[in-house]
């Protein structure tokens, strides 16, 4: 189906607009949100914002203060500084474990997108025997909860030699079938049949047809897998614990650490939490203007 910009530019704004009435666009699209969306935005805004608000209000407090009174005033304390230069100052290998997290983040999103966008190009607009059933297959993975793997891939991970490392982190999460299956579907309406065969009439190899033209067309949708996986990654804490070990822990694992036998200072623990939430906070910053304009440049594709 022609998009309307399309029709725009070869037919002119009249029959655009007639094009738009005929699909129903016209209205709805222009129409502007009333206070009730706003208000429902703005109760799901506050109720997403004040565990971590929460987290930093424990964090500038002190331990004698949150044992008299767990549930804290609204203004936070003095004391964030303070609590964050003993976090950095602990004994849990703070800048290993954040330099371990960063290395285990970006290699996992990297290859999560590479190989789903490859798989999701395969199922989507190849044709090969077994295709439905194998797609049915890796998306029934998903319903296999997470801790039923664990021991078996515990045991394989300990006769390759990997415990302690971070391959044995990276390497089973390379590729997921939640990955797939969303590019899978992106890709089978984003990208036309005939993008890939002018491109193979024109001599690429299948490769290069991948790289070329079904890679930029996912974009908008890589991103926004890209970030998934790297917020996962980051803040993933059951599997790096049973493999890792405090000897070389991701940030979460050494944030673990600070919580002792007998007594819990809970201001040391939330300006831990605070310290670990900034980097996804800074990433959500900076990439959300262009995950945005990625996802709108992908959606007003005809």
């Amino acid at each position: 189906m022609t998009s309307v910009p399309m029709i725009q530019q070869t037919a002119g704004a009249g029959a655009a607009r007639a094009a738009a009435r005929r699909r129903g666009l016209t209205g709805g699209t222009h129409r502007r949100p009333g206070w009730v969306t706003y208000a429902l935005l703005a109760v799901v805004l506050a109720a997403s914002a004040y565990p971590l608000y929460y987290a930093l209000l424990l964090a500038s407090s002190d331990a004698v203060t949150i044992a008299q009174n767990p549930v804290p005033s609204l203004v936070p304390g003095p004391n964030l500084v303070e609590n964050i230069g003993r976090v950095l100052g602990s004994d849990i290998n703070f800048w290993p474990a954040v330099l371990n997290s960063v290395v285990v983040a970006v290699v996992t999103s990297v290859s999560v997108v590479m190989f789903s966008t490859l798989a999701g190009f395969s199922f989507a607009k190849l044709r090969f025997r077994g295709r439905a059933p194998l797609l049915v297959f890796v998306i029934a993975t998903m319903a296999v909860p997470t801790q039923l793997g664990i021991v078996p891939l515990f045991i394989v991970m300990s006769k390759l030699g990997w415990t302690g490392s971070l391959t044995a982190v990276i390497v089973p999460g390379m590729v997921t079938a939640f990955g797939v299956f969303w590019m899978t579907q992106y890709l089978r309406e984003a990208l036309p049949y005939e993008l890939v065969e002018a491109a193979r009439i024109d001599g690429c190899s299948m490769i290069r047809t991948f790289w070329h033209v079904a890679l930029p067309a996912a974009r908008p949708a890589a991103a926004m897998l890209a970030l998934f996986t790297f917020v996962g990654s980051w803040t993933n804490f059951f599997w790096p614990f049973i493999v890792l070990g405090p000897g070389n822990p991701t940030l979460p694992v050494a944030l673990q650490l600070l919580q002792a036998s007998y007594f819990k200072d809970y201001s040391l623990i939330m300006a831990g939490v605070v310290v670990s939430t900034l980097p996804l906070v800074l990433v959500f910053i900076v990439a959300g203007r262009q995950l945005v304009s990625g996802i709108m440049q992908g959606a007003v594709k005809g």
